[in-house]
């Protein structure tokens, strides 16, 4: 109960992280202040990681740097996400089937990737750490990954009737 509680707390801090960065994402800030924005996000997400999965020091140590390259690889499935949804926004007043579909192959392209990555990467966390462990990582990146999910839907509009 004390990790689902963690899970659940960690989750909430980051949706309010996430709530903050939408805006900003739609804004178009400096560079510089999105970059810290993305800092502080991958931060204290590793902390959250960390604090839920009680690693040995053996297993940081090999843990990390997986990690760290699995999360790079997801930072940049994540950027397409955004860029679909701003992209979709952009264009949704004056839609044509020819964007339709180039936004549809888009997020056919991201939806499959998204598997293949967890997939390629099962070994190499299966190789750092026990399968209780690798199976409770996985389990933090999807509760992680259906807290952004909900918060970057937030910015897709809905409203406008079919032509």
């Amino acid at each position: 109960m004390k990790v689902k509680s963690r899970v659940i707390m960690g989750l909430a801090i980051l949706g309010m992280v996430m709530v903050m960065v939408a805006p900003a994402i739609s804004q178009e800030k400096p560079a510089d202040n999105m970059q810290i924005v993305l800092e502080k996000i991958r931060a204290d997400k590793k902390l959250l990681v960390a604090e839920n999965m009680q690693l040995t020091e053996a297993e940081a140590k090999a843990f990390w740097p997986v990690y760290d390259q699995y999360q790079d690889e997801l930072f940049l499935l994540r950027t397409r996400t955004v860029k679909l949804i701003k992209d979709f926004t952009d264009a949704y007043e004056k839609m044509t089937n020819e964007t339709a579909k180039k936004l549809m192959d888009e997020y056919m392209a991201i939806e499959t990737l998204g598997p293949k990555l967890r997939q390629v990467y099962l070994p190499k966390f299966r190789k750092a750490l026990p399968e209780i462990k690798v199976v409770r990582y996985y389990q933090i990146e999807n509760k992680i990954n259906a807290v952004l999910m909900y918060e970057l839907a937030t910015n897709i509009p809905l409203t406008k009737t079919a032509q």
